[in-house]
C-alpha cells in the first residue's frame, strides 16, 4: 500500500518512474505480482524486478520458517524490532536502486516508508534517510566528482496509516491492488489476507479511521 502511494506521488510531483521490485527470497511471492498490477495500473512502463535471494542470510519470518506472530496488540507492535524484520533489508534495496539511478541520471530515489504507524523497524526512520544521503553522496561517481545530490523522497514518512489512505484515496490509487499481509494465502492473482498480522491490523486501522472500507479479501 504505501509503496503504490508513493509511486503515485513520483507521478503526481512530475516525475517519470522507473519501478524497482525485489525477488528477495521472501516466502509469499504475492507482493511481485501485485508489483507488476500497481505498475501496471499506474502506466509504469519501466518496472524491474531483481533477483537478491535474502533468504541465504535469513533472520526473518519473511524468509525463513519463523512463525509471523498474530493478533498482537497496538502497543506490542510498535515495540522493539519485530521477526518480520530482514536483516538491513532497505540498506540493501537502496543501494542497488542508487545503484540504477546513477546509470539513469535520475537524483530522486521514492520510497513508501513510514515512521508513524509502524512495524518498528529501524530502517523506516528519518535518521536512516538522512544517513543514507550522506553515503550517496560519496558512494558514487556523481556525487564525488560532480557534487551531485541524491534524494531519497519520502512522501509518507510522517502520514498515519489513516493519512496514507486517505492520501490514496486523493491520488486515486487502487488499493485493491496492493498486498500488505505477512502471511496471505490464495493465489498471486487472489490473495487472501490473514487479517491478524503487524501489517493486516495497521492497514485495517488505517482504514477504519480513514472512514473507508479495504478493498482487499480477508480470511
Amino acid at each position: 500500500m504505501d509503496s503504490a502511494v508513493s509511486l503515485a506521488e513520483a507521478r503526481a510531483a512530475g516525475h517519470e518512474p522507473h519501478a524497482l521490485s525485489f525477488r528477495y527470497g521472501q516466502r509469499h511471492a504475492v507482493e511481485l505480482a501485485a508489483a507488476a498490477r500497481v505498475c501496471a495500473a499506474q502506466g509504469v512502463s519501466d518496472q524491474r524486478v531483481l533477483d537478491l535471494d535474502l533468504a541465504l542470510i535469513g533472520g526473518s519470518a519473511l524468509t525463513d520458517d519463523i512463525e509471523v506472530p498474530k493478533g498482537r496488540d497496538e502497543r506490542s507492535i510498535g515495540a522493539g524490532v519485530p521477526v518480520t524484520y530482514v536483516p538491513a533489508r532497505n540498506t540493501i534495496f537502496l543501494s542497488v536502486a542508487l545503484g540504477l539511478a546513477e546509470v539513469l541520471g535520475a537524483r530522486r530515489i521514492y520510497l513508501g516508508v513510514n515512521a508513524v504507524d509502524y512495524s518498528g523497524y529501524p530502517d523506516c526512520r528519518p535518521e536512516f534517510l538522512r544517513a543514507f544521503e550522506a553515503l550517496a553522496s560519496v558512494a558514487t561517481a556523481a556525487g564525488t566528482e560532480r557534487g551531485e545530490r541524491f534524494v531519497l523522497e519520502a512522501p509518507l514518512l510522517a502520514l498515519s496509516k489513516a493519512g496514507i489512505v486517505q492520501r490514496a484515496a486523493e491520488l486515486d490509487v487502487d488499493l485493491g491492488l496492493t498486498v500488505s499481509c505477512y502471511d496471505p494465502s490464495g493465489t498471486d492473482a487472489a490473495p487472501i489476507a490473514c487479517g491478524g498480522c503487524d501489517a493486516c491490523q495497521l492497514r485495517l486501522k488505517g482504514f477504519a479511521e480513514a472512514g473507508l472500507v479495504d478493498p482487499v479479501t480477508y480470511a
